[in-house]
């Protein structure tokens, strides 16, 4: 079963401290889906991943609140503007997810950081059964991959052709066909290893010939 632990955590804008709670142990691995989400039996580990001052709505990992973390006046009034108010009613971990996304945008992090909290919220959507906002996370985290593809030397020329693939399944998933193939056709291109690599252009022309949703 999936095991947590009670942690202590100071608000880097606020300065509140408050606790939640971490995994420490989880489920054996069930199945690894298309867009690479680790789906364990069992209570899920995803919504542990992410905490939120409970004051003043703060958001991230565990990092963003146990590093050093410098919240500028603009990042905190957006904080207290926007995040505040609603404190009380983020109980899902996709809610959570899209509100470190928020405080990683309004901080300047890099669109890369930004996509990757937004993938989390869309898996966090499979397991709450939400397929509206699992779209609408869908496309967002796409378009913040995108980006970061586009954004020079922000993405590991080894890395490339993986986050490629990735922002075709996640077109697949949203139902737009002529994107997705348009992206793994580009999967290829961004090969620099043909021998190791192999298997992410398998995987590009099998989703687009026949489309699966596990790897198992």
């Amino acid at each position: 079963m999936t095991a947590l632990r009670r942690i202590a955590l100071c608000c880097p804008s606020c300065g509140h401290e408050f606790r939640s709670q971490v995994v420490i142990s989880t489920d054996p691995l069930a199945a690894k889906s298309t867009d690479f989400h680790e789906r364990a039996a069992g209570t899920p580990s995803l919504p542990y991943q992410v905490h939120m001052c409970d004051q003043c709505g703060y958001a991230g990992t565990e990092r963003d609140f146990t590093e050093p973390t410098d919240v500028s006046p603009v990042v905190r009034e957006h904080i207290w503007t926007e995040l505040s108010p609603q404190v009380r009613s983020f109980l899902f971990g996709s809610e959570k997810y899209e509100a470190a996304a928020k405080v990683a945008i309004w901080q300047g992090a890099d669109p890369r950081r930004v996509a990757e909290l937004l993938l989390r919220a869309a898996w966090c959507c499979v397991e709450e059964e939400d397929l509206e906002a699992e779209r609408y996370f869908r496309r967002k985290a796409a378009w913040a991959f995108e980006q970061a593809l586009d954004t020079a030397d922000l993405v590991p020329d080894d890395e490339r052709a993986v986050l490629a693939y990735l922002i075709g399944e996640l077109w697949r998933r949203i139902g737009d066909v002529q994107q997705a193939s348009l992206w793994f056709e580009r999967v290829a291109n961004e090969v620099v290893d043909s021998v190791c690599q192999t298997w992410i252009v398998d995987a590009a022309q099998r989703q687009q010939t026949d489309p699966r949703e596990w790897f198992g």
